[in-house]
């Protein structure tokens, strides 16, 4: 027996809630993700990409190869792959800076899904400070436009998946101290030593 137009009516109703309720589908990690170990002057560095950009930075270790493991294991099975063009650039300037040279990474494309639009706004901002310069975080709360979040900045900062490219090390206390450092007391003072941005004599990079 032949379907009533009722009968029709209902079934492509249930179909079009059907397709309106599938869940999106994410591409996993390890599909768009590339990343390489970078030797530099100051040890191995890790950063990985995406097609939009930087996605993850792993400061130096002496260990080159805990360093390559430990990253790739955050990296959710990602494989070691030959950079595009626009990211070789970037290696380049990391190399360029772990020498010693003033380099501006503000060229360079990065990758920040997943964070949210206070987080994008703290990091554009973190990336306008040049080399050498320093800011506190209500400084730079004020500058990304979110006065009176100091604390809040603090947090996203130490939540940056990009360090150096987004110098979240260039942020300092209200009172000069070095503090909330993802990576560590150790390797801000020594990034700040590096840019001559702290007096007195240069620190061991801690690793």
């Amino acid at each position: 027996m032949g379907l009533s137009v009722l009968d029709l009516y209902l079934w492509g109703k249930a179909v079009m809630m059907e397709v309106r309720m599938e869940p999106k589908q994410r591409k996993p990690m390890s599909a768009a993700i590339g990343y390489t170990i970078i030797d530099t002057a100051i040890g191995p560095v890790g950063l990985a990409w995406s097609a939009e950009g930087v996605c993850r930075v792993a400061l130096p270790e002496r260990d080159r190869t805990r360093m390559e493991a430990r990253f790739a294991a955050r990296l959710e099975g990602a494989l070691p792959s030959e950079p595009p063009a626009r990211v070789a650039a970037a290696i380049e300037l990391i190399k360029r800076y772990a020498e010693g040279e003033t380099v501006d990474f503000t060229s360079v494309p990065v990758d920040l899904d997943g964070a949210d639009l206070f987080r994008h706004a703290i990091y554009r901002a973190a990336r306008a400070l040049a080399f050498g310069e320093t800011t506190t975080y209500g400084g730079l709360a004020d500058a990304a436009g979110h006065p009176g979040k100091a604390r809040e900045t603090g947090e996203a900062l130490g939540r940056n998946p990009i360090p150096i490219i987004v110098p979240c090390h260039r942020v300092i206390g209200s009172d000069g101290s070095l503090t909330g450092f993802g990576g560590g007391l150790d390797r801000k003072r020594w990034l700040l030593h590096h840019e001559g941005a702290l007096a007195g004599a240069k620190a061991e990079l801690g690793v």
